[in-house]
């Protein structure tokens, strides 16, 4: 029987029903994004995932930060009891989460091709309109050109070689009309074709499960047998063909003592795999929570005196970027580590590098009077204080490395 509050709906714009992995500690803040970044309804969770209903389209579901990895729910359930029942009768329970209710899998399949769908057309439609724009300045550019043509031979025979320019001109423009007009009509074509062929194909669509089992599920069963139940119970019931290399569907699958989740992969990507951060160091997810903890302010300047390879200010420059950065790392292969990141972020002009140590006098002129925020690993929170009442303490743990801080300083517009 069902535990989840609601049901994936007919489509992503009468909201459809999703979950998170994230990592232990971060559920309150991916509950938070959800519902700041994405206008979620009916969040809730449990250890190490989010459960939420939105309306949200895929440009939006890959800026959650706090996040791990996005599925499109299927089915929340009660767990399987494993008791000394046979194996036989254990299968059967697993396979009764497709048959008992496949009206919602085929639900999810349209949820999740409509998402894909209105994803494509989006991006069909930027690559269109960039290329109208590149088209257009090439057709000035070669306009310009020819006008430049056409009077330097005005000079030497002006009536007749000016009539035969402005025949070859016409004739130009007429057959790139025509050519722009074919290729609009074979791109609608084919687009509408391509929609038609997937509508006729539904059952041809290839798959894979992937399982996690845990508690008294795992240790009676394996993972690929789990799947290898699943996977025959989908054929059966649906058609579909196993493809485990290059699947167009994945079916994710957690069974443990708590819940038993089915769910599809929306990215194959998981989030946390920034694309701006070339080199990883400390976890994305984690690295963005504790920067959202500094409550960072427009104007405001933040110093990570330990950066190492940057994470934590990659990830704040990105959500804050009218902030003034400033990286401090004894390290010079840490430094360059950073460097790479910066680079590849396309946030050199954002971001201040200094290599220098935290215990060097240097520093704390700068920082004598100034409040801060010290967050240690997350979720343990955060400690408002100064650096004069903590810079013996401070010295003392940075010296013995006995504790890794993240010190973020504000010191407001005003840096006098």
């Amino acid at each position: 029987m069902s535990v989840a509050p609601g049901e994936p709906g007919s489509g992503p714009e009468a909201g459809a029903r999703f979950f998170c992995t994230a990592g232990r500690g971060l559920e309150p803040f991916l509950m938070r994004e959800v519902r700041a970044r994405l206008a979620a309804t009916q969040v809730e969770y449990i250890s190490g995932k989010v459960f939420f209903t939105t309306c949200s389209d895929l440009n939006m579901l890959k800026e959650l930060k706090s996040a791990e990895r996005l599925f499109l729910l299927i089915k929340k359930q009660f767990p399987l009891i494993v008791s000394s029942v046979s194996k036989g009768k254990i299968f059967n329970e697993m396979q009764r989460l497709i048959n008992e209710d496949p009206g919602s899998w085929l639900n999810a399949i349209s949820i999740w091709k409509n998402l894909l769908e209105l994803n494509a057309k989006k991006e069909k439609l930027s690559q269109r309109d960039d290329n109208q724009l590149k088209r257009k300045v090439g057709e000035n550019e070669i306009i310009i050109a020819k006008k430049l043509k056409i009077e330097q031979m005005q000079k030497i025979e002006e009536n007749r070689d000016c009539q035969l320019g402005k025949q070859i001109e016409e004739q130009t423009l007429e057959q790139r009309d025509f050519t722009t007009k074919r290729e609009n009509f074979q791109e609608g074509f084919q687009n509408d074709t391509e929609i038609a062929t997937d509508t006729r194909n539904q059952n041809d669509l290839t798959f894979r499960v992937s399982c996690r089992c845990s508690g008294t599920v795992g240790k009676a069963f394996t993972a690929q047998e789990v799947g290898k139940v699943i996977g025959i119970a989908l054929m059966k019931h649906f058609g579909w063909k196993a493809d485990l290399r290059n699947p167009k569907l994945e079916i994710f699958i957690h069974l443990n003592d708590i819940y038993s989740v089915v769910g599809i992969p929306v990215f194959r990507v998981p989030l946390a795999s920034r694309a701006y951060i070339k080199t990883a160091g400390l976890r994305s997810t984690i690295a963005w929570a504790m920067a959202s903890l500094a409550d960072i302010k427009a104007g405001a300047f933040v110093l990570d005196p330990m950066c190492g390879l940057g994470t934590i200010l990659l990830e704040a420059a990105k959500e804050w970027p009218d902030v003034y950065y400033v990286g401090a790392d004894v390290s010079d292969s840490q430094l360059l580590g950073t460097w790479d990141n910066l680079k590849a972020a396309g946030l050199e002009d954002k971001i201040e590098l200094l290599q220098v140590s935290v215990i060097a006098r240097c520093l704390w002129p700068m920082l004598y009077s100034a409040r801060f925020i010290k967050l240690s690993g997350c979720p343990f929170g955060k400690s408002e204080g100064t650096v004069e009442s903590d810079k013996r303490y401070n010295c003392h743990c940075l010296q013995k490395v006995l504790i890794l801080l993240f010190l973020t300083f504000h010191l407001g517009k005003n840096l006098s």
